[in-house]
């Protein structure tokens, strides 16, 4: 199952996360001291670029019946919107823009370009996940509730069909995730779900019947004769970056490394613990500045886990540190190509489609699900206290190079032991086969020489009737 204690999956005392978490709250402080004009800068930039693209892209789709004209104000139009919803509504929707007090880039008013409700998204999204990230039954979050992502959660023959509802929701992305929230939503408010009205559905409404008639009948019917193709373009604008969200969301949060942890876990969490279930519960994909930008710097999922409410802008600077954090814990730091953790993420999701038993591996240590229990037998001793009190591990220290030995060096410990194993299973096999092959082999030999003995019996026995035979001939 996913993991319950976090302290002996990590292999770190409770000491040693409590320092973790003030070190991080020291990253935390030191960005938020040296916010300035220069990110205020960045943002109204960001904005204003945006908007001229977006302006740009629906000048060009006046002429979208010339082929090329539709071609480049889509793509305009494309960039403007994946900026729109990635660097911008997602993160000021955080509050990362919060601390200018300029009432329009504020998480309060920033209504994103998408169908959901912002307001919507910002109660299910920041509180729901960022909250219980990756907690079983709390994090909604965790496949969206069509998808099975781990193997905690129990199979049902529905999930023979997500691999098509993935393709789904991903094309559909920004519906799927305004009916989550919404649903989230009227869960939240308490909202009796036959009272149509309610204030959820209000809002929902509206903001549907905004975005439908913004893209598919305003903005088309301003271009005149080139209604029907802006309104294709406006429709490709949106699957363009509704796909995008979907890979970028996706490679953050379902690769391998991305680890699941059971509501027990959350039992007294502390700040430090609450930071190490953020940076082992998501993952990174690597990317250059202009991916990163595109991404909404998402690609930093980790840093924006355990700051999401930081500028964006930011967590370039903040990974080289978590990165130093992490190898002064000998904690993993899940990070890989974009194509290589979508990828992951693409196989657990068709793998998860399968019943449990066509799974080799089970729910503790599964690659895209895994617990402390994948270490037994190999799980070193447990804390000790020295004569000042101070809990430590007399292992946690490599005495070859005096570095700490962590989760990192036990993964790595544990992958060992399973190629080990492997290593041993297949040898058996092999030995297995030979001994069968020996045996077919001698069983062959017998029956061969059976055979033999069977014809010179024959041969033995006829030879004794003619000679019988002709005894009898020559006796009359």
């Amino acid at each position: 199952m996913a993991i319950t204690d976090i302290k002996a999956f990590a292999h770190l005392t409770a000491t040693d996360i409590e320092t973790l978490g003030h070190e991080l709250d020291s990253v935390r402080r030191s960005v938020e001291q040296s916010l300035g004009e220069r990110d205020a800068k960045y943002i109204r930039r960001t904005i204003a670029a945006q908007r001229a693209l977006e302006v740009a892209g629906r000048a060009v789709l006046f002429g979208s019946r010339n082929r090329w004209a539709w071609i480049t104000g889509t793509a305009l139009l494309s960039v403007a919107k994946i900026i729109e919803n990635m660097e911008l509504g997602h993160n000021i929707s955080h509050g990362q823009w919060d601390w200018m007090n300029d009432p329009e880039i504020h998480s309060s008013s920033w209504e994103w370009d998408m169908t959901g409700p912002s307001e919507q998204w910002r109660r299910a999204h920041n509180y729901s996940h960022h909250t219980y990230t990756n907690v079983l039954g709390k994090d909604e979050d965790l496949g969206f509730g069509i998808l099975r992502m781990t193997r905690d959660e129990p199979w049902r023959p529905l999930h023979l069909v997500q691999p098509v509802a993935n393709l789904i929701l991903a094309a559909t992305f920004e519906w799927g995730i305004a009916l989550h929230d919404w649903s989230i939503e009227k869960q939240l408010s308490g909202a009796p779900r036959w009272q149509l009205r309610s204030q959820p559905n209000v809002v929902f409404g509206r903001k549907i019947a905004r975005q439908v008639a913004k893209d598919f009948v305003i903005y088309p019917a301003l271009t005149g004769p080139a209604f029907t193709s802006t309104l294709k373009a406006n429709a490709t604008a949106n699957l363009i970056r509704n796909l995008w969200a979907y890979a970028v969301i996706f490679c953050g949060h379902f690769p391998d490394g991305a680890e699941k942890f059971t509501i027990e876990q959350l039992d007294d969490e502390t700040q430090g613990e609450w930071y190490l279930r953020q940076m082992l519960g998501s993952a990174n994909f690597q990317a250059g500045p202009a991916m990163a930008f595109m991404s909404g710097n998402l690609c930093y999922q980790i840093e924006h886990h355990l700051f999401p409410d930081l500028p964006s802008n930011r967590y370039p600077e903040v990974a080289a540190r978590v990165r130093e954090l992490c190898d002064k814990y000998d904690l993993p730091y899940t990070t890989g190509s974009l194509g290589k953790q979508y990828l992951l993420a693409f196989r657990t999701i068709h793998k998860l489609a399968l019943p449990d038993r066509f799974l080799r591996r089970t729910s503790d240590d599964a690659p895209e699900t895994s617990s402390e229990r994948k270490f037994a037998g190999i799980t070193l001793p447990a804390p000790v206290t020295n004569w000042t009190g101070t809990e430590h591990l007399h292992w946690s220290i490599d005495p070859a190079t005096g570095r700490r030995r962590g989760l990192r060096s036990a993964l790595h410990e544990a992958k060992t032991v399973l190629q080990e194993k492997a290593r041993h299973e297949k040898e058996v096999l092999r030995e297995a086969k030979r001994a069968l092959k020996e045996k077919a082999r001698h069983e062959k030999e017998v029956l061969r020489e059976a055979k033999r003995s069977l014809k010179e019996k024959a041969k033995a026995e006829r030879e004794s009737l003619r000679r019988e035979y002709r005894a009898r001939r020559a006796a009359k």
